[in-house]
């Protein structure tokens, strides 16, 4: 399971990062691009994703990964049950997600730098 503390750890520690509480949702943005947000009851994590590689991620583990809803679809988003993650996928899910919304140079000034 993870938790907005983890999260945010990690989320705040990327380059450009601002952490905003938006309609009681706490979410992480990249000037006015989300790319990381919760549900209200945090149970729902949801994420910046290529909206071609969704159906495949869902598919892959339905009981972890699900579709946004209908209102949503139009964005790279796809979500996940907080509780069905380890640390290890979260990381991983927040980094690329980060990564498709800042500058290609900056991503990989910061991730080769690692």
């Amino acid at each position: 399971m993870i938790t907005v503390g983890q999260v945010r750890r990690l989320a705040l520690s990327l380059p450009r990062t601002t952490e905003h509480l938006i309609r009681d949702r706490v979410k992480f943005r990249v000037g006015a691009i989300v790319y990381a947000a919760f549900s209200r009851d945090e149970t729902e994590f949801g994420f910046a994703f290529p909206k071609e590689e969704r159906p495949g991620l869902v598919a892959s583990a339905p009981g972890t990964f699900h579709l946004p809803g209908e209102s949503e679809l139009r964005f790279n988003w796809v979500e996940a049950w907080t509780g069905a993650l380890d640390e290890d996928e979260m990381r991983e899910l927040v980094v690329e997600a980060w990564r498709m919304v800042v500058p290609k140079f900056l991503a990989a000034e910061h991730l080769d730098g690692r």
